[in-house]
């Protein structure tokens, strides 16, 4: 039986029938569509990205760091993984001994123990003192409304009373918050044949959520946008689009009803590329409210970011196939609208950006 079945499977694989068993992970095919196109390895205009995660600012690692940005045209990194307290303060420090116009630091809360008396005092104290020592915003992360819980167990929405002073104290000192809510609302979804993240779900299953796990994707977002409202004198950056990329003419209603929000475009390039006209059109019309961010730090990737708001191209990669199969196109964006995403943006709402990094005009 054995020997049959290897005879079998080098009679498929002579006759090229094997490859009709292929999986979809596998099937990759090169295209033949021969089109003009162009690589743009440097952005057009300096730019801040808004959106970057470091955990190591040492004078080394800062010193490599900028080679690579300055390959790029990227002329401010904002770290949103700057911790606080004792850390932070290093962190600022060592900016500002060594690169000290090109590097801004976010600050984190603790998000633990809370609910009991005393904890919201003390974590508007501790932003306000990571503020005094250099921070320029603060940074939250999707644990919250995930995977933080008070100090009774219970999960803590994004809306909780309980963290209200700290939005209130952003807006009084400032600084522009960048929160990350929730995930793709696919992750939610089945996975089955209709959901467009299934490779992503196969190949990282952890990803995967459900209505009770922690909470229905409807209700996070739901809770995050209560929030906004709540603080029309605090200016909000929804990481990622607020995972509305893939429908813009909603998102747009969302910037229409919450004027204290902008939107960072890290990691959803793939969905503004496989839109162009529609997305081209978004951008104009929002042109003051977007942000340009990357989030995993990659300098290989960045080109493909920098094709899709620059360039007229059409039909070329993506540069992962779990995150999109499918091809790019260029939005071939209006100079004016690429200055105000790349940096005019940014100079708006972050306090303290080094303006003579940035063309004048």
């Amino acid at each position: 039986m054995k020997l049959n079945t290897s005879i079998a499977f080098l009679l498929l694989a002579c006759t090229g029938l094997w490859a009709q068993e292929m999986s979809f992970e596998d099937y990759n095919p090169k295209s033949t569509l021969v089109v003009p196109g162009h690589k743009i390895s440097k952005a057009k205009y300096p730019f801040v990205d808004i959106h970057s995660h470091q955990r190591n600012m040492g004078a080394s690692r800062l010193k490599s760091l900028v080679a690579d940005m300055d390959a790029l045209n990227e002329a401010v990194m904002v770290n949103l993984s700057g911790g606080s307290g004792s850390g932070l303060a290093e962190s600022v420090d060592n900016i500002a001994q060594n690169y000290p116009n090109r590097f801004v630091v976010f600050a984190n809360v603790d998000f633990d123990g809370a609910g009991k008396p005393g904890w919201t005092e003390k974590a508007v104290a501790q932003l306000e003192a990571d503020i005094k020592n250099g921070a320029k915003g603060l940074k939250v992360f999707k644990s919250l409304g995930l995977r933080n819980v008070d100090h009774e167990g219970k999960r803590l929405a994004v809306d909780d009373e309980r963290l209200d002073p700290i939005w209130a104290k952003c807006g009084e000192l400032g600084v522009p918050v960048l929160i990350h809510s929730a995930d793709p609302k696919s992750f939610w979804d089945a996975m089955d044949a209709d959901n467009e993240r299934w490779l992503e779900l196969k190949t990282h299953p952890r990803r995967k959520r459900s209505d009770t796990d922690p909470a229905p994707w409807q209700q996070i977002i739901d809770e995050q946008h209560r929030m906004f409202k709540k603080h029309p004198n605090t200016k909000f950056i929804n990481a990622h689009m607020g995972w509305y990329a893939n429908n813009l003419e909603q998102l747009g209603r969302f910037l229409d009803e919450i004027p204290n929000m902008y939107v960072g475009i890290a990691a959803v390039i793939a969905e503004l590329g496989r839109q162009p006209q529609n997305a081209r059109q978004f951008f104009i019309k929002y042109q003051d409210r977007i942000l340009f961010g990357k989030d995993s730090w990659k300098p290989e990737e960045f080109p493909t970011y920098f094709r899709v708001l620059e360039s007229n191209d059409e039909y070329f990669p993506y540069y992962k196939k779990y995150h999109a199969f499918w091809a790019m196109y260029g939005l071939d964006l209006p100079d004016e609208v690429l200055k105000k995403v790349y940096y005019k943006n940014a100079l708006a709402l972050v306090p303290g950006l080094d303006k003579n990094l940035f063309p004048k005009e």
